[in-house]
């Protein structure tokens, strides 16, 4: 198992330091040290990646909680991670492993043919880089990829979105769909909560629409005061359809007090109710709400005639009306998205999987 992989995307600066041109942080480092995303690091004048290999650990979950509403409802995702990440958020809902600075954190060592292996094994329709931003585990991520495709198994990148065109083309060539976060919807949010600009996530959110096949959804998590006003709901929602498509699956989530926003009270059902309301009346066909049990905001709906085609309990189907092509059984009308002719039965569960060694 290798500790460190060269990477490609860098180049060398004065005074024998080299930028990582990964994302549109653009790291300047000098020899030995790491970028904000503490996994890339100058090591004697190149760019290397320190978790190739090394994961936060495994676990089969429903693709539901991903979440995609949209790609094979009802199966299960063999979802990994590893350390770090590229932004700051300061609500993080995983910080142990983002902001994590131990890397023996770090401690399952898997290769990509065994996770690909494992994913099969399980069952698995797709395997999920996520937990942090795959985006800063670039090579490995790629890896996993090719010997999933390999298997059959297919990819899905739960990703902040912020890349560089160059490594964002070469990723997503490897993804069959993706859930981006769309944090918020001003400047000012993404600089003082994310260290980040909201431009970069946007210009992303463009390129995986029109100019790949990988399938989106994106989830925005609504943070009382923060996001949520109806204001920057509007203008949001009323971008999505117009840049993005009507058609592209729009998740509302709750917050909950974590890592440096603990003053801040958990999202009340009525604001995702509320900004749910903002979604569709600005033309947007499928929005959901997440962390909370709504059984309206879980519903899938035909675009054409309304007819409920998909309902859930948590992650649990309990209505399919789709036919075996991914159309409604009423009128016909397509539902967007990746399906099988049945849907899958994975259901609620959680399963941990061990792949490789420990460290």
């Amino acid at each position: 198992m290798r500790d460190t992989v060269p990477t490609r995307y860098w180049h060398a600066v004065d005074g024998g330091r080299v930028q990582c041109d990964l994302c549109p942080r653009a790291c300047t480092l000098s020899d030995g040290q790491r970028g904000l995303c503490f996994v890339r690091m100058n090591q004697d004048g190149a760019v290397v990646l320190t978790t190739w290999g090394r994961s936060s650990g495994f676990c089969v979950d429903p693709i539901e909680k991903k979440p995609l509403s949209h790609f094979y409802p009802g199966s299960a995702v063999l979802s990994f991670g590893t350390a770090g990440c590229n932004l700051t958020c300061r609500f993080c809902q995983n910080w142990d492993i983002s902001r994590s600075r131990q890397m023996d954190r770090v401690a399952d060592l898997a290769r990509p043919e065994h996770i690909a292996a494992a994913a099969k094994q399980h069952g698995c329709r797709s395997v999920a880089y996520t937990y942090n931003d795959p985006v800063i585990f670039h090579e490995y991520a790629v890896d996993v990829a090719e010997a999933c495709r390999e298997a059959g198994i297919k990819s899905v990148a739960v990703t902040a979105g912020y890349v560089s065109p160059a490594p964002r083309e070469e990723f997503y060539s490897h993804m069959d769909a993706a859930n981006v976060d769309l944090k918020g919807f001003s400047d000012e949010f993404y600089r003082q909560l994310c260290a980040a600009e909201l431009e970069a996530v946007k210009d992303t959110l463009r390129y995986i629409a029109h100019e790949t096949k990988v399938w989106l959804e994106i989830t925005t998590l609504l943070i009382p005061g923060q996001n949520d006003s109806d204001a920057e709901l509007d203008a949001m929602t009323q971008w999505i359809a117009a840049e993005l498509g009507a058609h592209v699956p729009l998740h509302f989530t709750a917050f909950h007090p974590d890592w440096k926003m603990t003053d801040i009270p958990h999202t009340p059902v009525s604001t995702l109710k509320r900004a749910r309301a903002i979604a569709l009346r600005n033309g947007l066909q499928h929005v959901y709400t997440g962390n909370v049990r709504d059984l309206e905001g879980a519903r899938t709906a035909c675009s054409s005639c309304g007819t409920a085609l998909i309902e859930r309990d948590g992650f649990e189907l309990t209505l399919w009306k789709l036919d075996v092509e991914g159309c409604c059984r009423k009128c016909g009308q397509p539902l967007a998205g990746v399906f099988d002719p049945e849907p899958g039965s994975w259901g609620n569960r959680r399963l941990a999987v061990e792949i490789g060694r420990r460290t």
